[in-house]
């Protein structure tokens, strides 16, 4: 799974960091396979007895006219290819827009697997929305529609609202992602900017049932923020989308359609994403599949059985990568001189999705500032720090995230590298390709938010 994981060992200093290097990769190796996309779905969507199941819903396989298959996210080709695997033929057909160059990864008959660009939306990304739209229109009570929705999805399932080009959407998408503005903000805006978003795709399939199986990338999962909730109502409004382009000092530099179609949303001249009590969601059934807390649970276990006391602290972190990475430092050095909150050998995890306020003109991701930020603090300590983005991208870099431990600090000032220096720049990718301790593992095909590792011995 990690496609580095020689030289990730190989850079430990001592015999003992090298033990724990290898308990962190086989930690975390546990926990993607725990959350695998696939294994998520067939667990929770069934055929038993002519019935389909799903976490409580039941409807008969004779009384579908037809099945269909729509959604998108980077975890959407193996939920996909899970969800032919179980109903076969039964899948008239379906569209489903997953990320581009992972097509390949993944056999499906019935279903189109249509590749996008992500984190900006691109052309390809409309079109495959343009389908799912036409697909699910008119649909009779009789049907069925299966959507699959996971992380990345607001980015890879774009479809313009009138009067909105796709450039709009991609310039506005951009300044909120440098100004460090969070998911469910930027969500916030996308959905009213989008013909899809926001509960949108369950007002197309009405009178239709709808099952969406969600793999939740958002912290404490709200449905209407996941992928821009497409078949969840909308419990933000334009006036909410207003204040996040304001507060991020976007508004002033946005462009002139997006003002002008937020203004008419403003003044109740354009409609709302339908809302809580909508009868559209009369007959949608929204289960999540699979998350991050799942994801810790399952590290948390693997540790435990690898020696270490473990907890799981919160699958709710959120604030600015660098600040975080002090206080994940802070905690390792707590196990270290106090046993507190666990005894050495301790293990804690963490959870959630960090932002980064982009200031200085290097690369890098959230995790790798993380990482960056943490090494600092717990130089000499028998300690490692392992932060990593499960989707296998971290920011616009081909890193998974980053690993530290206390010889890290030495080992790049042996190379003149000064991490103050990187820091401030925003270039952890940077850094770490230099240390040789950026983690790749290429797209994992899931994306239940980004998970931290702090082993002490």
């Amino acid at each position: 799974m990690f496609r580095n994981r020689q030289q990730l060992i190989e850079n430990a200093s001592t015999e003992k960091l090298r033990k724990m290097r290898v308990d962190a990769l086989t930690v975390m190796e546990a926990a993607l396979n725990a959350v695998d996309p696939m294994n998520a779905v067939m667990e929770k969507l069934q055929v038993i007895d002519g019935n389909v199941v799903v976490d409580g819903f039941t409807k008969p396989l004779d009384d579908v006219r037809r099945a269909l298959v729509v959604g998108g996210g980077k975890a959407g080709g193996p939920m996909a290819e899970a969800v032919e695997c179980i109903l076969g033929d039964r899948v008239e057909g379906g569209v489903v827009n997953i990320l581009r160059g992972t097509e390949a990864r993944y056999r499906v008959d019935r279903v189109r697997l249509n590749q996008a660009s992500h984190p900006v939306p691109d052309d390809e990304g409309v079109k495959g929305v343009q389908d799912m739209m036409r697909l699910t229109s008119n649909l009779s009570p009789d049907d069925l529609v299966l959507a699959l929705i996971s992380g990345g999805g607001s980015a890879l399932m774009p479809l313009p609202a009138d009067g909105v080009s796709l450039e709009d959407v991609q310039d506005v998408t951009r300044r909120l992602l440098s100004a460090g503005a969070t998911i469910n903000e930027m969500n916030a805006v996308r959905k009213h900017l989008s013909a899809f978003k926001g509960g949108q795709l369950a007002a197309n399939c009405y009178p239709a049932t709808v099952v969406s199986l969600i793999l939740s990338d958002v912290v404490g999962d709200p449905l209407d923020t996941i992928a821009s909730g497409p078949t969840a109502p909308d419990a933000s409004t334009y006036e909410t989308a207003h204040d996040v382009l304001n507060r991020y000092g976007v508004w002033g530099s946005a462009g002139p359609a997006v003002k002008r179609r937020i203004e008419l949303g403003l003044e109740g001249k354009v409609a709302e994403t339908p809302k809580p009590g909508d009868p559209v969601f009369e007959k949608v059934h929204n289960v999540v599949v699979a998350n991050n807390l799942k994801a810790a649970r399952t590290a948390a276990d693997k540790a435990e059985k690898l020696g270490y006391s473990t907890r799981v602290i919160s699958t709710f972190v959120e604030g600015e990568a660098r600040h975080v990475g002090t206080v994940y430092a802070g905690l390792a050095r707590s196990i270290f001189m106090n046993d507190i909150p666990v005894p050495k050998p301790g293990a804690l995890l963490l959870g959630g999705e960090t932002t980064v306020t982009v200031i200085g003109p290097g690369i890098g991701g959230r995790n790798q500032e993380v990482a960056l930020s943490a090494l600092m603090k717990i130089a000499g300590q028998d300690c490692v720090v392992l932060a990593l983005g499960t989707d296998g991208i971290d920011g616009p870099t081909d890193a998974a995230g980053a690993i530290v431990d206390g010889a890290s600090l030495s080992r790049a000032q042996s190379k003149d590298l000064d991490p103050v220096k990187y820091l401030r720049s925003n270039d952890s990718y940077s850094f770490f390709e230099a240390l040789g301790d950026a983690v790749f593992t290429g797209p994992t095909g899931t994306n239940v938010n980004d998970l931290t590792l702090i082993l002490v011995a």
